[in-house]
């Protein structure tokens, strides 16, 4: 077999991944800081700053669901470019939006460019990488999304508390724009290709069995979700009200600790599986929003990003490869389809549920009543951990490591 076939980190793939990190980062700018905005300039309540992140994810939710069909037809370049036109259109108008109204409707204009553009770039990753170091190479690719939703909020709230709100959105508008002129180099090159038969949910009994093993993986990255819905939209309002002056480093030891802890994790998944992972990363995410509740000082944040990262950045790819292995490979666009609006729909419900709970408490409690989603993603997967090793009988985890599902 050649070996320039087999080669994963080509320019193509690292300027693929670039331009995932560019966009990823683009969106956590302005997702951590526009319910602050929102908050101090256009006097919304809770249950309004809720929907700043609500409606922008699913709107996301919505578009990912309509790109797929549409780059089943060859519009993969199309939906691309008008992606990027849509959310650097709604980036531009934040500006000009004098009411809530107007700012909720750019959030979705926003959501549906970005839905466009995240459904393209790994459908553009998988036909770059090599079919033999698939996995390895979604991992790796994955890693941008990672690191922007570390990186994003603390470029974000840093320049919102510091320069101000206009040169947040320059910043913004200049990181998305800075995706075009990449884009139009990798498209002119890579083949254009349709989607795979990955993305298309059979109808037989093989597409239903499929489907019901990306069940519980779903279900457990939405509760996974939930929390960092919480961090995204409420982060730098609590900071106002317990008096933290530099909460934004609460993602700068995040993004530490994701960075550290992502290439361990993968190992430890490869020999053990996803419950090595999934069990110890729950625990880690309780704790750090516990800690995250009672902190008094910017130090004081120090512990609970690090808990809050190891967690969060063990278990988001595990999930990940978990359902990427839990289908057969012409499926694997469906699973990661999945993967994103369970993550998306996490974001959407957590931010609009713990807004409620804010309202009505503080926002430390609401940091601690988050804690209840990782403790019923615990719980329900030690059931479903327990149930599969008494009906095989034996000792093993929900889906041998690095064992793909059969044609």
């Amino acid at each position: 077999m050649n070996t320039a076939t087999e080669r994963l980190w080509t320019k193509s793939f690292l300027m693929l991944t670039l331009c995932n990190l560019l966009l990823f980062i683009g969106l956590q700018m302005t997702l951590s800081t526009l319910p602050a905005y929102a908050k101090q300039s256009l006097q919304a309540t809770s249950f309004q700053i809720s929907l700043v992140t609500g409606l922008f994810a699913l709107s996301a939710i919505a578009a990912r669901l309509f790109s797929a069909k549409a780059m089943e037809k060859g519009g993969r370049n199309l939906l691309l470019y008008l992606g990027l036109a849509l959310s650097l259109t709604a980036v531009g108008g934040y500006y000009w939006a004098g009411s809530m109204l107007s700012l909720l409707l750019l959030r979705m204009l926003f959501g549906i460019g970005f839905g466009m553009a995240s459904t393209a770039f790994p459908t553009m990753a998988s036909d770059v990488i090599p079919v033999r170091r698939m996995g390895e190479g979604m991992g790796y690719f994955g890693l941008s999304t990672s690191l922007a939703m570390s990186a994003g909020p603390l470029i974000g709230l840093s320049l919102l508390q510091g320069p101000g709100f206009g040169s947040l959105l320059l910043c913004t508008l200049a990181v998305i724009a800075l995706i075009v002129p990449l884009t139009y180099r990798l498209t002119s090159k890579l083949p254009a290709r349709h989607v795979e038969p990955a993305a298309i949910v059979e109808d037989g009994p093989s597409g239903t069995g499929h489907l019901r093993k990306l069940a519980l993986p779903c279900l457990l990255n939405f509760l996974l979700s939930v929390s960092y819905g919480g961090l995204l939209g409420f982060l730098a309002l609590y900071g106002l009200e317990a008096g933290l002056t530099h909460v934004a480093y609460f993602f700068l030891f995040n993004a530490v600790a994701v960075v550290f802890i992502r290439p361990i994790s993968g190992r430890i998944y490869d020999r053990f599986g996803p419950a090595a992972l999934l069990i110890p990363g729950s625990l880690f995410i309780i704790a750090g929003l516990f800690l995250l509740s009672y902190a008094s000082s910017t130090t004081a944040l120090f512990p609970a990003a690090l808990c809050y990262g190891i967690g969060f950045g063990s278990m988001q790819p595990s999930l990940q490869t978990w359902m990427i292995q839990a289908v057969p490979p012409r499926q694997r666009g469906l699973a990661n389809g999945m993967y994103l609006n369970s993550l998306d729909l996490g974001v959407a419900a957590g931010s609009m549920l713990l807004g409620s709970i804010a309202l009505f408490t503080s926002y430390a409690a609401m940091y601690r009543y988050s804690a209840l989603a990782p403790a019923l993603l615990l719980v329900l997967y030690a059931a479903a951990l327990l149930w599969q090793r008494r009906r095989s009988g034996g000792t093993g985890h929900l889906l041998p490591p690095g064992q793909p599902a059969a044609e």
